[in-house]
């Protein structure tokens, strides 16, 4: 099992808030893109022998993998791509979403995004990739409420 940062806060809508927060304090978007390198580093370090086919995300331009962890009280998700940008959206993600319950992701919704203006900012393949990692969380949530 490798170390887990997440959850950073106690729900998912107050790791919501502080994104927005965050981003609040950035005046452009080349700001905001450094700083969402800056996310992708803090991710903590996946293992090598995870990065198979098995746990590879479809639907990204970038190379992605994914690992769930837990149950329906707690799961945590572990991920990584090898784009620099895209390890700072799996960051926003993680935050919001790893370490809760699956009732609690199925409740949040990802509004992190249009509230950070992320929707507008991203090429549509990297749109397209957070919807795919965004949907693999949801669908993990799901299938573990049985």
């Amino acid at each position: 099992m490798t170390a887990n940062i997440f959850p950073l806060e106690p729900t998912a809508l107050e790791a919501q808030a502080a994104i927005k927060e965050e981003f609040a304090f950035f005046g452009d978007w080349s700001e905001r893109y450094q700083y969402l390198i800056d996310l992708g580093r803090k991710l903590p370090p996946f293992p090598e022998e995870w990065k198979t086919e098995e746990h590879r995300l479809l639907g990204c331009q970038s190379l992605v993998w994914i690992v769930p962890q837990g149950n329906v009280a707690r799961l945590d998700f572990h991920a990584v791509s090898d784009s620099a940008i895209v390890s700072g959206l799996i960051f926003l993600a993680l935050r919001v979403y790893s370490g809760r319950s699956a009732e609690e992701i199925l409740a949040t919704a990802p509004d992190y995004i249009a509230d950070i203006g992320l929707a507008r900012h991203l090429s549509p393949t990297r749109s397209n990739g957070l919807a795919s990692l965004l949907a693999f969380i949801r669908d993990t949530a799901r299938s573990q409420q049985g």
